[in-house]
């Protein structure tokens, strides 16, 4: 890659994400400043020439103890202006995990859409292209955004986990809740494609009232078989906690889950300690820290993104295929 033509950034929070990016590429983060003020005021600019050149900014928008996902998502949209500002030829915000994705719809009167409003205010400070990692729903991302989007998929490393671990056992791949039904059927084609045989599908019943979820139904076969229990995001556990018990009911021989996005909130280190959870699998675009340190060691595998990344930035700027990347 010539590194005169492109500078990638990572702003703070997302410095160690950034870096073991950069070293996939061969190339070192551009410098960057961040100055806090007095009265909670903040800025950040370049320390670097950005003329003309091919700039991508990464920055991963969940909230943490030290910045709320508002203030991230602002510290970034304020130094994606610094950078039009500062004449970049081509801007690409990475955001490995996405905020408000999950906001896509009305499902009460007057709610608001959004993910809609971040859409919009991306392209109003001038971005020209945004990557991201498993929303949650595609379709309404897609429908958001009017400037260009790359939407990277966790498959391919959940694939490569879970091949050693079932290569002699039958499996069958469980959404917990039909509106993941497409997701999981697009992990366990890619699944039966690796293994060289067949895998099943199930799914669970799911409703959700102010916050309270409900329904028992299992539609697939699932006992003495592997499940593998797939969705985009992990918040509170709940889901995952009652499909994992719903499947060692109904038979299943171990129970795994893989999500791409660990946030983790509330209680979700004792919700998931659920005894028909044999392991957690998430990406790394959001530090587990929330979770209790015994927990993790002992449950959770936490699958590196940043390769993938690495190898999207690469394609972008040399103007190689996303969907061969994906293929892959």
């Amino acid at each position: 890659m010539n590194q005169g033509e492109i500078a990638i950034f990572a702003l703070n929070s997302s410095r160690d994400f950034g870096e073991k990016v950069c070293a996939g590429l061969g190339i070192p983060l551009s410098a960057h400043e961040e100055r806090e003020f007095e009265d909670g005021e903040h800025k950040a600019r370049p320390l670097v020439s950005v003329r003309g050149r091919d700039v991508f900014v990464i920055q991963s928008l969940y909230g943490d103890p030290q910045q709320s996902v508002n203030d991230k998502l602002c510290r970034l949209l304020f130094f994606l202006g610094a950078l039009r500002d500062a004449s970049a030829g081509r801007i690409t915000a990475v955001t490995p995990y996405l905020c408000y994705a999950r906001k896509d719809r009305k499902s009460k009167s007057r709610d608001p859409v959004t993910t809609r409003y971040i859409a919009s205010l991306f392209e109003v400070i001038g971005v020209d292209r945004i990557v991201t990692l498993d929303v949650h729903n595609l379709a309404a991302f897609q429908n958001a955004w009017r400037i260009g989007t790359d939407h990277l998929e966790a498959r391919g490393l959940f694939v490569d986990y879970f091949v050693p671990l079932v290569e002699q056992e039958e499996v069958v791949v469980v959404s917990p809740d039909v509106g993941g039904v497409k997701r999981a059927e697009e992990f366990r084609q890619s699944l039966n494609h690796a293994l060289g045989r067949q895998v099943y599908g199930a799914f669970m019943e799911k409703y959700r009232s102010a916050g309270v979820v409900s329904g028992e139904a299992v539609i697939g076969d699932l006992e003495g078989r592997i499940a593998i229990i797939i969705d985009d995001l992990i918040s509170s556990g709940t889901t995952l906690a009652r499909a994992a018990e719903g499947c060692q009911e109904r038979g299943a021989k171990k129970v795994y889950a893989a999500a791409s996005h660990g946030v983790f909130a509330s209680k979700a280190s004792q919700v998931l300690s659920h005894p028909a959870l044999e392991k957690i699998v998430i990406t790394s675009t959001i530090p587990p820290f929330r979770l209790d340190p015994d927990f993790v060691r002992t449950k959770l595998v936490v699958l590196d993104a940043t390769e993938l990344f690495a190898e999207a930035i690469k394609r972008i700027h040399s103007g190689g295929s996303i969907v061969e990347l994906l293929e892959l």
